[in-house]
């Protein structure tokens, strides 16, 4: 949950020309990306993709890199690839 929030602190948001014209993502983390009619849905969209990009990561043993000294625990990488 700490990785989670941090990462999600890092979003950058902006305004795009599009029939979802809100554009999040996290710089830091490759792939990390979402788009959305209002901010908010954005916002929740982008968490979802957060979601799904740390689970593929923690199963296929990919590396995390740290946000503002937060990482995921072995404990964590352990019970993903169960």
């Amino acid at each position: 949950t700490d990785y989670f929030q941090a990462a999600l602190a890092k979003a950058r948001f902006e305004r795009i020309d599009d029939r979802e014209p809100f554009y999040a993502e996290i710089p830091r983390l490759r792939g990390v990306w979402a788009t959305g009619k209002t901010r908010e849905a954005c916002r929740k969209n982008l968490a979802s993709t957060l979601n799904g990009w740390i689970i593929v990561r923690l199963q296929k043993g990919l590396d995390i890199p740290k946000i503002n000294g937060k990482s995921l625990s072995h404990a964590t990488r352990l019970t993903a690839n169960v």
